[in-house]
């Protein structure tokens, strides 16, 4: 392997979110000191689920079947669809175990900045899905960001006609949070959204 090939390793190692120019020379040289039994078998991991990977059809989930396993399992509550804005607050859900329902992965937020609108998303089969009788309710599951709080209003309006409850995760101080290292608008929210004791 030449000097290019490892700087290139390097490179697509370095574009990795989380992965800055240090940890990806230390990932790559740990995959140069153990190519058999780290390198080789990550690279044909990685093309085999590159070959083998599709967005579900129903959800948008990431899965080897053209129908996910959360969209095939026949034990979940199809009545509660959960719209997150990507894949992986979806998974997030699933490994926190909080929610037997279905989903909908929008892939992302509007946002006039970047040029994303609402047909660069997944709302217009969000709306098919709601149309279905078996789903009562939608959980909006969008982060409490901007982009994210507007796209769950434009989903909400144009949910109207439809015959579902719609409903949003709580916001507020976390559990463990301290109020002392709490924002000004989770404090808002909280208090906003206070409940009986």
């Amino acid at each position: 392997m030449n000097n290019s090939e490892i700087d290139n390793l390097i490179s697509l190692l370095a574009r990795l979110p989380g992965v800055g120019p240090r940890s990806a020379r230390r990932m790559a040289l740990n995959f140069l000191k153990k190519p058999e039994s780290l390198m080789k078998p990550l690279a044909e991991s990685l093309i085999a689920t590159a070959n083998s990977i599709v967005n579900c059809k129903v959800c948008g989930n990431l899965d080897t079947e053209e129908i996910c396993s959360v969209c095939n399992d026949k034990r979940r509550d199809v009545s509660v669809i959960v719209v997150v804005e990507e894949i992986a607050d979806l998974w997030a859900l699933e490994r926190a175990s909080v929610h037997n329902g279905m989903y909908h992965v929008l892939g992302g937020t509007l946002s006039a900045i970047d040029g994303i609108g609402p047909e660069d998303l997944g709302i217009n089969s969000l709306i098919e899905r709601a149309k279905n009788s078996e789903v009562n309710e939608i959980v909006l599951a969008m982060n409490a960001t901007i982009d994210g709080q507007t796209t769950a209003y434009y989903i909400t309006d144009q949910l109207n006609d439809c015959s579902v409850k719609i409903s949003r995760l709580a916001h507020g101080v976390p559990v463990g949070g301290e109020l002392d290292y709490m924002d000004d608008g989770t404090l808002q929210t909280a208090l906003k959204s206070r409940q009986p004791f």
